[in-house]
Order: structure tokens, then sequence, then C-alpha cells
């Protein structure tokens, strides 16, 4: 799992690469749950390169959501997969985040 954060102003951006299942979901969490601990923060997930999240990966998704909202922060995925999308979708999951195709719709709708 490769796990990148680049600021783009006010919207960190966090690239990962790999599978996020119950090995790799806690390295993301602890990767990522220092950048929302400030309110109103801005994360732009970029999945592009996630071919496989599996129920601990979803759960760590679901508690990232909890914590930056928490915070009036703002949290996006991009990029999911149709096997992630899908399984989010039956599973509910995707009711609690919004979703872009691409970095650069994350970084406009992040900046509405």
């Amino acid at each position: 799992m490769q796990i990148n954060v680049k600021m783009l102003e006010q919207i960190t951006l966090v690239e990962l690469a790999g599978d996020v299942d119950a090995s790799t979901a806690p390295s993301v969490q602890d990767k990522v749950l220092p950048l929302v601990l400030s309110s109103n923060s801005k994360i732009l997930l970029d999945m592009i390169k996630v071919p496989y999240m599996s129920s601990a990966g979803l759960r760590m998704l679901l508690s990232l959501f909890r914590q930056v909202t928490a915070k009036d922060g703002k949290l996006i995925l991009v990029g999911l997969s149709e096997e992630i999308s899908e399984t989010m979708s039956i599973t509910g999951f995707l009711d609690f985040f919004k979703t872009c195709e691409t970095v650069e719709a994350g970084i406009e709708a992040l900046n509405q």
C-alpha cells in the first residue's frame, strides 16, 4: 500500500495505491486521521489506484467520514472502481460519501 499526501492550497489530497484490506486499512487511517484533526478540513481521497477494498477498508472509510464531519470538514472519494462502488452502494456506504470521477472534479466540489 502506497500513501502519498499532497497539499493543494486548502485541500489535502491523499493518493492511495494498492488494496485496502485488514492489513493495510490501519496504516491508511493512521496516515489520514491526523489530517482531519483540524476543523473545516478538506480531504480528497484519490482511490483511482485501489483495485480492492475489504470490509475493514469500508469500516476505516466510515470512521474517517465520521471524524471529518464531526469537525465540520469535507471528505470526497475520487476514482472508485466499479467493484468498490458497487459494494459501497449495496452496503449503503455510498449514502455517506460524495464521490467524483477525477481529482479535478473533487477539487471543484470541495471548493464550492
